[in-house]
């Protein structure tokens, strides 16, 4: 556990700075919806009759009035954006950082499998997700309760549930990119991330490209479908799961043959 134990203590002030950053988003969201709530009457209509715009974010299905229906688009995109950027770019880091940093010769002279090295940055990746998900979920409940809001707690744990997998997929394949770089991938793991949000996107806009859902992990985070269904996409939740694997398949078969200078 000591590779383990080490990436969680030289990780911990950027766990710690995101999930407050994320959580105070969040939370603020939240709090403000009270007075917003008097304003979106004559607005929600609007909001869901805007043509592309209102299918690209999903509003025709949801809402937007309501608690459930703001959360899902207005925290909805906080926790789309901020949560698996942070995934992306630990992951991507974790393995490559190594041989940018010097530190694999002193790493892999040690009696400890390449295997296991790989495990335990693997869980301590994990570990770093599950607690930034614990923390800004606590956070959106406490404001909830605050401002005397009852959501429908059943469907608002399946949206926390749906980004908390959509951070894992996302990590999972920057985990198996890492395998692969020398460098570092800050750039990749931005680039990743933001290419999967906008296929979402187009895939909403148009259905000529919907088969893009099954490529981007937000194709199973839509709140309009969560609230509507009381479910997750799992058509499009499965095959995410599937990419996830191979990356995690990906950075066992390079990293354990791979020629570390």
């Amino acid at each position: 556990m000591t590779v383990f134990l080490h990436e969680l203590k030289q990780n911990r002030l950027s766990v710690m700075i995101w999930s407050a950053v994320i959580a105070f988003m969040l939370g603020v969201s939240i709090m403000i919806y009270p007075e917003m709530s008097s304003q979106m009457g004559d607005f929600s209509d609007m909001f869901a009759n805007m043509g592309a715009f209102s299918d690209a974010f999903g509003m025709d299905q949801i809402n937007f009035g309501e608690f459930m229906g703001y959360f899902g688009v207005e925290c909805g995109n906080v926790l789309g954006l901020g949560g698996p950027i942070f995934a992306a770019i630990t992951a991507v880091s974790v393995l490559s950082k190594e041989e940018k940093n010097k530190t694999a010769e002193f790493l892999l002279t040690h009696p400890i499998s390449r295997g296991r090295i790989i495990t335990e940055k693997l869980f301590s990746v994990i570990t770093q997700i599950i607690v930034l998900n614990i923390s800004v979920m606590a956070v959106s409940c406490i404001a909830a309760i605050v401002i005397g809001e009852s959501p429908e707690w059943g469907k608002l744990a399946l949206i926390f549930l749906a980004y908390f997998l959509l951070d894992l997929e996302v990590a999972f394949i920057c985990f198996g990119l890492s395998a692969f770089l020398r460098r570092g991938g800050f750039a990749v793991s931005l680039g990743i991330t933001m290419a999967f949000y906008f296929m979402n996107i187009l895939a909403n806009i148009t259905d000529e490209i919907k088969f893009l859902k099954y490529i981007t992990p937000y194709g199973y985070t839509d709140s309009g479908y969560i609230i509507k269904n009381g479910a997750l996409d799992f058509k499009y939740m499965w095959v995410g799961m599937l990419f996830a694997a191979a990356g995690i398949i990906t950075a066992y078969t390079v990293y354990t043959k791979k020629d570390i200078k």
